[in-house]
């Protein structure tokens, strides 16, 4: 059913560069005008306006897999060993402990009253270590942490519907999109599967409900030669496919922006395996991509 359903989506035109000759690039958020991504492998935070100038905002830890987003009050949250406060003087400060729940963290967001979700793979990917669980913590606006949902293959990037009453999740490994109902106080429950067959890294919602993920049929997966490095669908729940787009270099994580929210961001690098990041990360492949989205963004980052 789901290749009848990928047969029907419209192909939209092929993006086109704002910015490249970056290293990794994740994480993208539209904030304050302009896109905001984490620059993986150099310790900087980038914003990017439509024209294409850019300058590092902020800083970020030296290393790989970390993200960023704000709080209500627009002091910037920084992932990593710990989950980093931006104060109004620059000063970085640990915003809550999540020491005693897992030793490094991934994706956040910050839903419509000041919860942050923060998640966790808990094993040395890089290192080759073998998965484990990994875990969603909550961190509430009084700086309380703890554990909401478990048992996650590979959590990634996340979003929080405009109601604030859903949370979706990219289980990577496991090919598809999670979602949670999300309870008064915060806690995640009815645990179900919204969509599958995907390839999902960092996402985004729009006004229609739909998210843009990674799309799995990519050489990345087959080993076609005709197939493209990097494809993200336009999903609704269920699975049914309404829009892809391709590239030649792997698409890492989309995001909704510009005045109307129309502007979709497409975040891109070329990948040569885990055994060969710092290499990738040295080639200065990374891109930063722009299409136009069918239906504006919505929802959280």
């Amino acid at each position: 059913m789901r290749e009848v359903l990928m047969s029907q989506a419209s192909s939209l035109p092929r993006p086109r560069v704002l910015l490249s000759g970056l290293a990794y690039v994740e994480s993208p958020r539209w904030h304050d005008g302009r896109l905001w991504f984490a620059h993986w492998g150099t310790g900087e935070i980038v914003a990017v306006a439509l024209d294409g100038s850019s300058e590092v905002a902020a800083s970020g830890p030296p290393g790989l897999g970390w993200s960023i987003d704000w709080l209500p009050d627009g002091r910037l949250l920084v992932t990593g060993e710990d989950l980093m406060r931006r104060e109004p003087d620059g000063s970085m400060v640990r915003h809550a402990d999540l020491s005693g729940l897992a030793p490094f963290w991934n994706e956040l967001v910050v839903d419509g009253r000041g919860n942050i979700y923060v998640n966790s793979i808990r094993f040395g990917f890089r290192a080759g270590a073998p998965p484990e669980s990994g875990i969603i913590a909550l961190v509430t606006p009084d700086g309380t942490a703890r554990e909401v949902a478990g048992d996650l293959e590979f959590p990634n990037g996340m979003v929080v519907t405009p109601d604030n009453k859903t949370l979706i999740v990219s289980e990577s490994f496991a090919g598809r999109l999670t979602a949670f109902d999300i309870a008064a106080d915060g806690s995640l429950f009815n645990r179900r599967t919204w969509a599958d067959g995907l390839a999902p890294d960092g996402i985004c919602m729009d006004a229609d409900g739909a998210i843009w993920a990674g799309a799995a049929d990519v050489a990345i997966a087959t080993g076609r030669a005709d197939s493209p490095q990097g494809a993200v669908v336009r999903v609704h729940e269920g699975g049914k496919v309404t829009d892809r787009i391709e590239h030649d270099q792997v698409i890492f994580a989309t995001m909704l922006g510009g005045p109307d929210r129309t502007t979709l961001f497409l975040l891109a690098a070329e990948f040569r395996g885990v055994e060969h990041m710092d290499e990738s990360v040295a080639a200065r492949t990374g891109q930063v991509l722009t299409a136009t989205a069918p239906t504006p963004g919505a929802g959280r980052p």
